[in-house]
């Protein structure tokens, strides 16, 4: 029996190398040309999955096409450059899935038990995969096609619910597209698959083993690595090929076009259990309504629309917004907050002229979250990673988009692949101009970009030159951050020298970050000082807060202020207008959520209001003023609510709340006990608004924008 097997290995092996001299010799055994001499150098398995992958990518091509013109609206066309860009993207993310469909074979080919060459049930289990993958690409693009001409959505997770109903799905499908065909033409794909491979296999210019021994062959397997290893990564840029590069433009099309719907389905899976509960969000409605001011309550429709036209306080005139979103600001290491370093004299000059919101605080901890909060309303309340991570939430109303002619910009110092932000960004900000790392000519300094100077010295330079149209600008800075960078050009900054203790008192953990954090500071007075020498200052309206607190103590705080983690939430926020608006000092609590409806009630402009944010100045509201906070540093994931006087904390997926009296001697005791009606308020408040958050999420569709024949359109995602 085994004689038998061996017997009919030679002859498997014998009938795929038979045929080599044909091949690789020319006629009378002449050396073949320099092409055919490299490809012999190549590993075998190499060899195969070069057709194979192009294989994939043209038929995903062939799809997008397709799709494409499937899909297109010939009276709103795209513009041809956005249109080339999103091929392109998307055959990036085609070669992408084609590199892992053929990752096994490139893996595994090389040994001799998974060699196709070398054993049978080998060669038939390649067949099998590349066949299995085949049906499924091939599948899922057919199946991408009627979801999105149902849903105008891509292919996602989402999908998955109707499963979950079989009998009614299947029913539908039976009744509106031609499942035998379908299911004969899949057969044919999976046989063409099957077949191909195995004349593939068959080929001589497939079997012949490499040439090359010894080093050089380990050489050519490592280089050929490294290429798969690009095929992966999918761009030369600090950051790998995301989901979000396909979302560019904020016409919602554009986006689709360049999205594979199979890696769409794979990245969106994970976040499948992000729910919400449909039944609590309708028993908070009347609550969450009453407190957000909602023009006509709707509990059947959940309709949280507001529609804003505030006065203004600017003397009615149009004027620039500059919203600086700053690094780790946390208030306790702020000089005007009571820190004895002093390391921030050009923030506390500009609050000495601005409006300090003295008790404000963002609701979770990260970066991410923070721009995600700070641009839609809603609070990032998504439990596994960050909602700026999640495809399903990517398109988002903002307000932003209310300052209709404006011109929108966004400074960042390293690249928006960052979290993904850039789906949030360029895929929603009408008209965004954004500047990233390579947009800039300063030399990126760490692995953030450039320093928080250059990235003010680009701003500066760019919005000096807008023009006569007003502007709505980001500034979105990163140095207090480790590894703490100070660049070499620092326009005459100097460190500082500071004993250890001295240091830890104040809340600082080393002496590099808070260099760094004066840096920071020094890199924000040198923007104010250009600033002032430019014609848009004195009709800019400007910004400033911290993207989130830090972990951490200080002597100078107040007990209870660490102990319950606050610092982790409370950063400052200024308003900053001199000779528009006069300074002053608010000491009710305020949210992140509520920042963008504060711009807009301060410039006097309509808007459109649809998640959690209420005008921080509008006095309608002073009489319920919270901030709502989310952490999963504890060993039971916490909500919160902060009041003027009391901070409820309770268990995020349900439990006994317990009730902090911020006034009180010992904050840090449990006091629902004694002030139960309080408790039972803001807990109801509490929840109600986590689970109007995670609705919120994928509800918060942009308005259809005018039409203007501008061949830019927005497009909401299915509810």
């Amino acid at each position: 029996m085994a004689g038998r097997d061996r017997n009919a290995g030679r002859a498997w092996r014998s009938s795929l190398t038979g045929a080599s001299a044909v091949w690789y010799e020319g006629r009378g055994g002449e050396p073949v040309g320099p092409i055919r001499q490299v490809w012999r150098w190549l590993p075998r398995v190499v060899r195969l999955s070069l057709p194979l992958m192009a294989a994939d990518v043209l038929v995903m091509g062939l799809f997008r096409l397709a799709f494409w013109k499937v899909f297109s609206n010939p009276a709103d066309p795209v513009p041809a450059g956005e249109l080339v860009r999103a091929f392109h993207v998307g055959a990036r993310f085609d070669l992408r899935l084609a590199v892992l469909i053929c990752l096994p074979l490139l893996v595994l080919g090389g040994f001799s038990w998974f060699d196709p060459w070398r054993r049978r049930w080998a060669a038939v289990a390649w067949q099998a995969h590349f066949a299995f993958w085949t049906l499924v690409v091939v599948l899922t693009h057919f199946v991408d096609l009627g979801h999105y001409g149902y849903l105008e959505a891509r292919l996602n997770a989402a999908a998955v619910q109707y499963i979950e109903d079989p009998q009614v799905s299947g029913r539908m499908m039976w009744e509106t597209y031609p499942v035998v065909w379908g299911l004969a033409g899949l057969l044919l794909v999976a046989a063409a698959a099957w077949f191909g491979v195995r004349a593939l296999l068959r080929h001589p210019a497939f079997a012949t083993p490499c040439t090359l021994v010894g080093w050089r062959r380990r050489v050519t397997a490592v280089l050929c690595g490294i290429v798969v290893a690009g095929g992966l990564y999918g761009k030369l840029s600090h950051y790998p090929l995301r989901w979000s590069d396909a979302y560019f433009s904020s016409n919602a099309f554009v986006s689709a076009l360049a999205l594979n719907p199979l890696l769409l389905f794979a990245d969106t899976l994970g976040h499948r259990g992000e729910s919400f509960d449909l039944g609590k969000v309708r028993a908070s409605y009347p609550l969450v309504a009453d407190y957000l001011g909602v023009d006509h309550p709707d509990a059947e429709k959940l309709d949280y629309t507001r529609a804003e036209t505030p006065a203004g306080m600017v003397g009615g005139k149009r004027v620039n917004v500059v919203l600086i979103l700053v690094e780790s600001l946390a208030t306790y290491k702020v000089s005007c907050f009571g820190n004895p370093m002093h390391g921030t004299p050009a923030f506390d000059a500009l609050a000495r002229d601005g409006i300090l919101f003295r008790r404000f605080f963002v609701p979770a901890h990260g970066t991410a979250r923070s721009v995600f909060t700070l641009v839609t309303g809603i609070p990032d309340v998504e439990v596994n990673e960050t909602s700026s991570r999640n495809p399903l939430a990517v398109k988002q109303h903002t307000i932003i988009n209310a300052f209709e002619g404006y011109e929108k910009l966004y400074f960042l110092g390293g690249s928006a692949t960052w979290g993904n932000v850039r789906g949030l960004l360029s895929g929603n900000l009408t008209g965004l101009r954004l500047f990233e790392e390579g947009s800039y000519e300063a030399p990126r300094v760490d692995v953030w970009g450039i320093s928080d100077l250059s990235l003010f010295e680009a701003a500066n330079e760019t919005l000096r030159t807008v023009g006569d149209r007003p502007f709505f600008a980001v500034i979105h800075t990163s140095g207090h951050h480790r590894p703490y960078t100070i660049p070499d050009d620092n326009r005459g900054f100097e460190t500082v020298q500071a004993d250890e203790a001295e240091l830890r008192r104040a809340g600082f953990v080393s002496l590099p970050e808070l260099n760094a954090f004066r840096f920071l500071d020094h890199s924000l007075g040198w923007f104010f000082e250009q600033a002032r020498r430019e014609a848009y200052f004195a009709n800019t309206v400007f910004v400033l807060l911290g993207d989130h607190g830090l972990p951490g103590s200080a002597a100078h705080l107040p007990y209870g202020t660490a102990e319950l983690a606050l610092v982790r939430f409370q950063v400052p926020l200024l308003v900053y207008a001199p000779g528009l608006l006069a300074p002053r000092s608010v000491d009710t609590v305020a949210s992140e959520v509520d920042v963008l409806p504060t711009v807009a009630g301060v410039t006097g402009t309509p808007y459109r209001n649809t998640t959690l944010g209420r005008d921080l100045l509008d006095p309608r509201f002073d009489d319920r003023r919270y901030a709502f906070t989310m952490t999963d540093q504890f060993r039971v994931p916490e909500i919160g609510l902060l009041g003027d006087r009391f901070y409820l904390r309770m268990p995020r997926e349900g439990g006994t709340p317990t009730l902090h009296d911020l006034q009180s001697a010992d904050p840090v005791t449990d006091v629902a006990g004694t002030h139960p009606g309080e408790t039972a308020t803001m807990q109801a408040l509490c929840r109600g608004l986590f689970e109007t958050a995670r609705y919120m999420l994928v509800h918060n569709k942009p308005a259809p924008p005018p039409a203007q024949g501008t061949g830019v359109r927005e497009q909401g995602t299915g509810s």
